[in-house]
């Protein structure tokens, strides 16, 4: 008795699993092989921080010969004072300056945003031409007047422009996204007699989270790692924040300063690092939700 062979059906609502190209591996050979690259420099400052200072740049190999912890030791009081007065510096910088751009910035965007009055467009484009302008045509000026005022070698000069919506990129960002807010929300407010402020306070503002947490984020490393501002109107040790304590750690006449230096620049690091791993997620919700990519 002939037996006939019939082909194998696929069962209905299964797909058969599909083989990966090799293109996918040589992909993530690629990446790895970049992130090595771009991780290399990190790791050596990392590895040279634990180095005698004569080693670091006679032996700039990834494995150390030798240990030791004075690095750490000679750089926190390098400078004559604890290197945490400049972290404490570096931090009531960046709370001010984070406090002043949510205030002055969001408020400017609701104005601009939502208030009508005359040349509100024509406001608003200077803002935007703000953007385009290079910080360094208005450091003169800025520091003829603020010289003029007697606040040199202290923090009013970089903190006062903060209060005054000077970031004009976070006014653009803030501004786009109250614009996606609808108005109804407001009229619904000011019949209930509700002013332009009480509107803001209480229906703006809550619902400017994501973009007040981009903000956030961004003015705290933004400000952590400035150097050029504080460089200019700080001259005082006691007043340096990070950066400028860094910069005069430099020894260019010896390589003695250079191991000090790696490791109060990896310490450095440390609040920055922390802050982005805790914000991380309210960063990529900020970027998505504002359309700041």
């Amino acid at each position: 008795m002939a037996t006939t062979l019939t082909p194998q059906t696929q069962t209905p609502g299964r797909t058969a699993p599909a083989r990966r190209p090799r293109g996918d591996l040589r992909k993530h050979l690629l990446l790895t092989a970049f992130a090595l690259l771009m991780i290399y420099p990190l790791a050596w400052m990392i590895i040279s921080s634990f180095k005698p200072g004569n080693l670091i740049l006679s032996q700039p190999g990834l494995i150390p010969s030798e240990v030791t912890f004075d690095n750490y030791r000679n750089g926190w009081n390098a400078l004559g004072e604890p290197f945490s007065l400049f972290f404490v510096n570096s931090l009531l910088l960046t709370v001010g300056s984070i406090v002043g751009n949510l205030v002055s910035c969001s408020l400017a965007a609701y104005a601009l945003a939502r208030l009508e009055f005359r040349a509100r467009r024509l406001y608003f484009g200077i803002t935007l031409a703000s953007v385009m302008l290079p910080m360094h045509v208005l450091v003169v000026p800025q520091y003829i007047f603020f010289s003029q005022l007697d606040m040199l070698n202290t923090y009013f000069p970089l903190l006062i422009p903060k209060f005054l919506a000077t970031d004009a990129f976070f006014v653009f960002l803030m501004v786009q996204f109250i614009r996606t807010i609808p108005r109804d929300l407001d009229q619904a407010a000011a019949i209930d007699g509700a002013g332009p402020f009480r509107v803001f306070w209480s229906i703006i503002l809550p619902l400017m989270k994501p973009a007040l947490v981009t903000t956030t984020i961004f003015t705290f490393i933004w400000t952590w790692n400035d150097f050029f501002t504080p460089l200019i109107y700080l001259t005082s040790v006691d007043v340096y924040t990070v950066p400028v304590a860094l910069n005069t750690m430099v020894n260019a006449e010896t390589q003695n300063g250079v191991g000090a230096l790696f490791a109060m620049s990896l310490l450095s690091l440390a609040p920055i690092l922390v802050f982005f791993v805790i914000a991380q997620k309210y960063l990529i919700r900020g970027i998505a939700t504002t359309g700041l990519k």
